[in-house]
């Protein structure tokens, strides 16, 4: 009897957002005037006013120009000074990654969290413990082991402290580490004798060759596996509180950057009963692509412009404040005591080449996790492999993260025609340490060089990477253009770029990132109507960018969120 009634109701919400958004691209008209509006176009022009009809942009141009819709009876809106701007679009973070913490506990350290030494995170797993059925899982995210006062993971020895009656996982802040307690391993079936996998390292007691409960990279998939595959009822209550925190944001295209084949179903069937009211760019996992090219998976959007599948996803290495990361130098402050400790790769270097040539013979774009420069040079021998092989026009390559990215790379990414794409709030999370502890003074200043890239001509973009940090693109922006760290020490003076530059790539360089430049992106007439409004704007003030707050969030001419208004909360 429950699942007939479910049916109809889907049906019935369906129906209601499909006659919600045909009206919005039939009726409504709105004029905006009275503040700066910022189009993004190619001369990133500032215009005075701006018509919606229905969910397109209908004119952009002068408030005298424009006064005519208003005498046809157009909704007026007055920003009162305030700023109109396109929609931020995600360039890589993995929705609805943010809204894990209504499951699990939040374990990050200042600034983000609270934690601040290894026995903060002990009791707060007992206390969860204590409200958790014996023998279920207990789980922790963002835990930052630079940032506890021991300096160092989380063992199992300390995590037996927290639970010995509960498999005890917490995950590092990089998403590429994972700590453990004796009864996790022993449910996860590793012990002295389980080998390393290939692209991941069980670390060990050096006495007795036992794990001590820290999983690097490949080795923590089965960690992964267990315990961040909620439920159908809790993965709605996850995606929900992840599209609160991207509206409110004033993020109009959201992506997963990461996903497999179930989140993918989720959030299309999701998007189409409108319990996620912004865009959707989905990057389909190795596994889902293979399963696409050999046809035992199918996937048809109900309406790309809503939700669609984006590059293939690959990961060619680990986290550099992780020390998994792949150098071409060794490490500033080594882990352990080898000096000559570079990282390693995630995936083999001839596998990698292979998948990238075979992606992109099928007509795939292709965008590839690299943060060590020696990883960096793999994936672009791949890229130009795979162009050697399979010439292909307009293929837009993206190098995700780039964060250690050389001037010959650079050089190279020209060339082939390569997005990089900046992880830029490593300057302002991890700048202090990447120059005093994993990269040194030298390359630290050189991260996510955008001001390099200008140079050379590349278009790029930049992203927050959610929910390794909070979903935050004016902080984003500001860290471009500031290269403050947490500390306020400065971080690569000579790679800052304008205000107006880091805009762009969170505007129009990632609507081009994404193959849609001509829907989205820029303030022009026949666009869709995805804008969000800012208190002031972020021409004014460079160092105050952080500062501004989103007044409201518009999706297709329709309102996802207004500040103070708790409907859109």
């Amino acid at each position: 009897m429950i699942l007939p009634i479910l049916v109809v109701v889907a049906t019935a919400v369906v129906a209601g957002v499909i006659v919600v958004r045909i009206f919005s691209r039939r009726r409504a008209r709105t004029l905006y005037l009275g503040g700066p509006i910022l189009t993004m176009d190619a001369e990133s022009s500032v215009a005075e006013a701006l018509v919606v009809e229905g969910n397109r942009i209908a004119a952009v141009g002068s408030r005298k120009e424009l006064q005519k819709w208003a005498d046809g009876g157009a909704r007026i809106v007055d920003l009162g000074g305030r700023a109109l701007l396109p929609g931020f679009i995600d360039g890589h973070s993995h929705f609805p990654g943010v809204g894990i913490f209504e499951l699990h506990l939040d374990l990050n350290s200042p600034p983000i969290g609270t934690v601040e030494r290894i026995a903060d995170i002990v009791s707060r797993l007992q206390r969860k413990g204590l409200n958790t059925r014996r023998g279920n899982w207990v789980v922790g995210m963002g835990y930052d082991d630079t940032l506890l006062e021991e300096r160092r993971h989380p063992t199992r020895v300390d995590l037996d402290r927290a639970s010995t009656d509960h498999p005890v996982a917490i995950i590092h802040i990089s998403g590429h580490l994972a700590a453990v307690n004796s009864l996790a391993l022993e449910k996860l079936a590793i012990g002295a004798d389980t080998p390393d996998p290939e692209g991941g390292r069980i670390r060990r007691d050096p006495r007795s060759d036992e794990p001590d409960g820290v999983l690097e990279e490949v080795a923590m998939e089965p960690v992964a596996a267990r315990v961040l595959r909620p439920s159908l009822l809790n993965g709605i209550r996850i995606i929900r509180e992840a599209t609160k925190c991207y509206v409110r944001v004033g993020v109009t295209t959201a992506q997963n950057g990461f996903a497999p084949r179930r989140q993918i179903q989720a959030l299309t069937w999701l998007s189409r009963l409108g319990v996620i009211p912004i865009r959707l760019v989905l990057w389909p996992t190795q596994q889902v692509v293979d399963e696409l090219l050999e046809g035992s998976f199918s996937y048809s959007s109900y309406d790309p412009e809503w939700v669609r599948l984006g590059a293939a996803k690959l990961i060619a290495d680990g986290s550099i404040q992780g020390y998994t990361g792949y150098l071409s130098r060794p490490y500033h402050v080594p882990p352990a005591d080898d000096p000559d400790y570079r990282g390693y790769p995630r995936m083999a270097r001839e596998e990698l080449l292979e998948r990238v040539t075979r992606y992109h013979a099928n007509g795939m774009q292709v965008a590839v996790h690299g943060n060590g420069d020696a990883s960096i040079d793999d994936i672009l021998d791949a890229f130009e492999r795979a162009q050697e092989q399979h010439p292909r026009d307009d293929a837009r390559p993206v190098v995700v993260h780039a964060q250690m990215s050389r001037e010959d790379q650079l050089d190279r990414m020209k060339a082939l025609d390569v997005i990089p794409s900046f992880f830029t709030l490593h300057t302002y999370y991890w700048g202090d340490r990447h120059r005093d502890l994993f990269m040194g003074p030298e390359r630290a200043a050189r991260m996510s060089p955008a001001r390099s890239a200008i140079e050379h001509g590349l278009r790029f973009t930049i992203h927050c990477d959610a929910p390794v940090v909070p979903m935050e693109p004016l902080r984003l922006v500001w860290a471009a253009v500031n290269r403050r760290s947490a500390s306020g020490a400065l971080i690569g003076e000579e790679q800052r770029i304008t205000p107006n530059q880091a805009l762009r790539a969170v505007t129009i360089d990632a609507a081009y990132q994404h193959f849609e430049e001509d829907l989205k992106g820029s303030l022009e007439r026949g666009k869709l109507a995805d804008l969000v409004m800012l208190s002031r704007s972020p021409l004014d003030n460079p160092d105050q960018i952080d500062a501004i707050e989103v007044c409201e969030t518009i999706v297709g001419g329709q309102t996802v969120y207004r500040a103070g208004d708790p409907a859109t909360r």
